[in-house]
């Protein structure tokens, strides 16, 4: 997923092409990592639970130490980048998710579930510095005509990551359930420390272009046609419905994703191990991989508005689908759900930024918190199945209750879709149109 920052500009006076392209394949790597350490937390979540026998509830904590650091790291990373710069940024961001990995070691030999979470918090903090710093950068390194091209290439990789991660941790990870310790995780984390800390190396050795903030550059904003009734980005109705959007969109996606292993183990649904289960949520995230090349082609022939509320509403229809039924039927509608959050992020951004002008940047820091929907969602999710479970009712059942969250996260979606994004006033003003 991504996060919109605001933009700058190159140094023209260190630029070049062969810089431009260095730059470029450092920062597809950038990318990649960020979707597969991100993705990775769908397979910790079984595997933590089975290992400390833990709730719901308390597997959901893994994700929201996760997301939680982008509601609480994000505006401090933005600081930061301002005061050394985006490459020492992204350096640091390397290193700081490395450091998050080998805390997995003492937290193995400890065998403490807290301490793991402590080690989830300081990795994703790694990984928001890393987002924070990245978009803005692809965007702006390289001719500005192709800078959603680019951005839309990041992202793809991105989910190549999402994609990939869930492999990874079937064979390194979820294959040593039947052991009482949390053993398995150790080496793949350290692994994935040690290839961080080698990327943070190479890059410090390469002359990146430097980038200037846009405030630098007078045609980087464009100012509201003719209202001074604004006073800030929570002047506009359509943001501050967006920024509820983002936190749904993220929320039920992380919801869905960090359950489906679980969701499939159930003989009432599909009766998978853990193992088998793992790569099917590698279906649910390439789904929105290919979403992402697909979506462009429809979002650029419909309204993109129109586009998102009919996803969201497919992406309710599967569930509904899926919760009704069993076997193959339940698993892959719940899969293509993945396939309808593709364009949603970069859509809702996209209409929530129109016509702000020199708030955009303002926005932009708003609708990155609300990422943290990420962190909220899969703890009620957990808590509804626990509810369910305690009340005598099988796991199933608690678990396809639980999916009226995600379908309330989508029928927001829609109506912001439909109705939320549109503000008069904003409208008639001088509108962006760039896709982060």
């Amino acid at each position: 997923m991504a996060i919109g920052v605001s933009s700058g500009k190159v140094n023209a006076s260190v630029g070049s092409n062969q810089n431009y392209g260095m730059a470029l394949y450092s920062l597809m790597v950038l990318f990649f990592m960020m979707g597969f350490i991100t993705c990775l937390n769908d397979i910790l979540v079984p595997y933590l639970k089975q290992v400390f026998h833990l709730t719901y509830t308390q597997a959901s904590l893994i994700q929201f130490c996760f997301f939680s650091a982008y509601a609480i790291m994000s505006i401090p990373s933005s600081k930061l980048i301002e005061k050394i710069g985006y490459k020492k940024a992204m350096i640091t961001g390397f290193v700081v998710a490395a450091a998050g990995c080998l805390l997995f070691f003492p937290a193995v030999t400890l065998h403490s579930y807290v301490v793991f979470l402590v080690a989830l918090f300081i990795l994703a903090t790694g990984i928001v510095l890393l987002q924070v710093a990245g978009n803005p950068y692809v965007a702006v390194l390289g001719d500005p005509e192709t800078s959603s091209a680019r951005l839309t290439f990041a992202q793809a990789l991105n989910s190549v990551g999402t994609f990939l991660a869930p492999y990874f941790g079937k064979y390194f990870i979820l294959s040593a359930l039947s052991h009482t310790s949390a053993e398995a995780v150790k080496i793949p984390y350290v692994g994935l420390a040690t290839t961080l800390l080698v990327i943070a190396f190479i890059l410090s050795r390469i002359n990146l272009p430097s980038i200037s903030s846009a405030s630098d550059d007078e045609h980087t904003e464009i100012e509201l046609a003719d209202d001074t009734t604004k006073t800030s980005a929570w002047s506009f109705p359509h943001l501050v419905f967006g920024v509820v959007a983002i936190f749904m969109y993220v929320g039920g996606e992380v919801a869905i994703g960090s359950y489906l292993i679980n969701y499939f183990k159930q003989p009432e649904i599909a009766g998978l191990t853990e193992v088998a289960g793992a790569v099917f949520v590698s279906y649910y995230w390439g789904g929105a991989m290919v979403g992402r090349f697909l979506g462009t082609a429809l979002l650029s022939r419909f309204k993109p508005n129109l586009v998102l509320s009919v996803f969201a509403i497919l992406a309710i229809s599967m569930i509904l689908i899926s919760v009704n039924s069993t076997g193959s039927i339940a698993m892959w509608s719940i899969i293509s759900v993945g396939f309808f959050n593709s364009i949603m992020f970069p859509t809702i951004f996209t209409l929530a930024v129109k016509g702000l002008g020199k708030y955009t940047t303002q926005a932009s820091g708003f609708l990155s918190t609300a990422i943290v929907g990420g962190a909220i969602v899969p703890v009620a999710f957990g808590a509804v199945v626990d509810y369910y479970m305690n009340s005598g009712q099988s796991e199933a059942t608690g678990l396809r209750f639980a999916l009226i969250i995600p379908m309330i996260c989508y029928a927001y979606i829609a109506w912001f879709g439909f109705k939320g994004y549109s503000d008069k006033k904003t409208l008639d003003a001088t509108s962006l149109d760039s896709n982060v």
